[in-house]
Formats: structure tokens, C-alpha cells, sequence
């Protein structure tokens, strides 16, 4: 059954609630190989978060009076000239009780309107590369592959390094 949430801009009221999910959020993405720490980073998410709102950039989601989503976007403000205006979507989250119900969807189409709104002609966004479960979301959604980031730890080097410490 497809609930039919209700997407609005967040309040003052909402924030302390959208830092909360953040955290779940942020503590799921530990499971992707995240290294973003959750409970440690609320009160200087919840800022963030304050400057979403001041920035009509934060949107949530309720179903059955709950709060049980969030999603972030601005427009991306940088020093270089580029050939597309890019909205940049920070964050998208639903509760795991109120998934596959349509409220990402509803959350993403919403925040894509307000960034065309705005300006924008492209919304870039970022997922853990082994969380297919968002992969496969954006996917269906036609986001495709944009740009591919790579990790490696310093403390883990292998003799199958192309440059050991002893080759200089």
C-alpha cells in the first residue's frame, strides 16, 4: 500500500527531530563503509541542518502525522564557471518502517522541482558505492553514474602496492 505523504518545507520546530534522523542516517551509511561519525556529528548537523532551512533547502516528510523523512538541496555555489547550474541534493532519508512506499520518491520529485525552481539543470547527489539499495533507487529514478570516488587506507598497505616503501 502506497501511503500519500505529505511534503513540505521543515520548520524551526522540526529540528531537532531532522537531526535525529540524520544520526539514523548517518549510522546506517557506517554499515556502507562511512566514515562520517553519527551521535558525535548532531549538534554540528543540526547547524547545517538550521542552514538548510534558513535557505528553503530542507524538506520532510510525513506519513500518519509522523515525521519519517528529510531531504536536503541547494544549488551548488562554487568559484568555477560551469556549463550546467548544479543542485545539489546533501541528503534524502526515510525512516526504514516507511520505505517502499513512495516517500523517497516523493521526497526526490519535490526537492528536483525546487531546484529547477532555482535554476538548476542538473542535480548531482552522492551514494555509498556498496549501498545498491540507493544505487538502484537513483537508477530507477534516471540518475546515472556520475562520478566514481575511490578510498584506500594508508595503515592497510599490501607487498601488492605498485610502489612499496622500498622502491622509493
Amino acid at each position: 500500500m502506497t501511503v500519500q505523504p505529505t511534503i513540505e518545507p521543515a520548520t524551526r520546530a522540526d529540528l531537532d527531530a531532522i537531526a535525529e534522523l540524520w544520526v539514523r542516517l548517518a549510522r546506517s551509511q557506517r554499515d556502507h563503509g562511512s566514515y562520517v561519525r553519527a551521535g558525535a556529528n548532531r549538534t554540528a548537523m543540526r547547524d547545517t541542518l538550521a542552514a538548510h532551512l534558513h535557505t528553503g533547502g530542507l524538506l520532510v516528510a510525513r506519513a500518519d502525522d509522523d515525521l519519517v523523512g528529510f531531504a536536503t538541496f541547494s544549488i551548488e555555489r562554487g568559484s568555477l564557471e560551469l556549463d550546467a547550474t548544479r543542485g545539489l541534493l546533501s541528503n534524502l532519508y526515510v525512516e526504514p518502517d516507511y520505505r517502499d512506499r513512495g516517500i523517497g520518491a516523493a521526497l526526490l520529485e519535490v526537492a528536483e522541482e525546487k531546484l529547477a525552481d532555482r535554476g538548476a539543470e542538473v542535480v548531482i547527489l552522492e551514494a555509498m558505492a556498496d549501498n545498491e539499495a540507493a544505487r538502484r533507487f537513483y537508477r530507477d529514478r534516471g540518475y546515472d553514474t556520475y562520478r566514481i570516488g575511490m578510498a584506500r587506507s594508508i595503515d592497510d598497505s599490501s607487498e601488492n602496492d605498485t610502489h612499496s616503501k622500498e622502491d622509493g
